[in-house]
């Protein structure tokens, strides 16, 4: 057990039993969306993982201490604190943590902290990646790295449709790091249910995405796996309107100079008001999405 690492009673039990767990990251109560409605979607998501069988824990750093599951009100304290919170990738954990902070995780912190829990799946909208202009800024997410050496699975709608997704899947796969489609050929660009890029494998049932998962661990290769899945054709928006919001807000990133990890939560919220709220509503539609795929695979590596 590591010193600085707390785990939820309910998530402890679940992990000791062997019994499905999923993760869950916290940037998203504190740079996603405004109090409350931030802390209402962290306790509907955490609901919907329980409702189709699992155990949620949400990930987080409150006062220093590390955190693999959260309580109601643990929950409301990073909401209301907001962007005052540090968001921490593998970089910042040490800093945070020393200095006895509050952290909200991105998707490569989450991942470290779920691993020392003994945590395997883990839901999340979409995963970062290589920006676009990489090739000037060398803006690539530490996401990437964690993928390809940190042994939990990933559920998301693809990668963030901000990125440069041919990069991002490049990357990838030059890290050796599987992307499973669940019932897609195409990679997901978040918003969209598809983009130019493919994925490695499309698997059809949680049962399968488990068995995959199962077979690479089991054989000591390292790293985790992208399972992405598609949002609901519903939520999905079209193509044409989001590009331009992200053409537009990309734009507007250039012009007031914002870069590292100030530039993801500028592109999401200006998208967010570009479209009207829409991308906004469509996000937390595809994290719930997410969230009951991860519930079902982690009953299948249960079983």
């Amino acid at each position: 057990m590591n010193q600085y690492l707390d785990i939820h009673p309910d998530v402890a039990d679940a992990v000791a039993k062997g019994k499905p767990v999923v993760a869950l990251e916290s940037t998203i109560i504190s740079h996603g969306m405004p109090w409350p409605e931030n802390a209402e979607t962290a306790k509907k998501v955490e609901q919907v993982i329980r409702d189709n069988g699992a155990v949620p824990a949400t990930i987080a750093i409150i006062d220093g201490r590390l955190k693999a599951g959260l309580s109601n009100s643990e929950i409301e304290t990073l909401a209301k604190a907001g962007l005052s919170v540090t968001k921490c990738s593998r970089r910042d954990l040490p800093f945070v943590v020393a200095q006895k902070q509050h952290g909200a995780t991105t998707v490569a912190a989450t991942m470290i902290v779920a691993a020392m829990a003994g945590i395997k799946v883990f839901a999340t909208g979409g995963i970062g990646g290589v920006h676009r202009g990489a090739h000037k800024t060398f803006d690539i997410s530490a996401d990437l790295q964690e993928l390809a050496q940190t042994d939990v699975a990933v559920v998301c709608a693809g990668a963030k449709s901000i990125l440069d997704l041919a990069l991002t899947r490049e990357y990838l796969e030059t890290q050796g790091v599987p992307v499973l489609g669940y019932n897609t050929d195409a990679l997901p660009a978040f918003y969209t249910r598809e983009s130019d890029q493919t994925v490695d494998y499309n698997l059809t049932s949680a049962k399968q995405i488990a068995d995959f998962l199962s077979a690479k661990w089991a054989m000591n290769l390292k790293g985790g796996a992208v399972i992405a899945n598609p949002i609901p054709e519903e939520f999905a928006m079209h193509k044409e309107t989001i590009d331009k919001a992200i053409e537009q807000a990309l734009n507007e990133l250039e012009e007031q100079g914002i870069g590292g990890k100030e530039s993801t939560p500028f592109l999401l919220a200006r998208v967010a008001e570009l479209t009207g709220g829409n991308s906004l509503a469509s996000n937390i539609q595809l994290v719930f999405n997410n969230a009951r795929l991860a519930a079902n695979i982690a009953i299948e590596l249960s079983k």
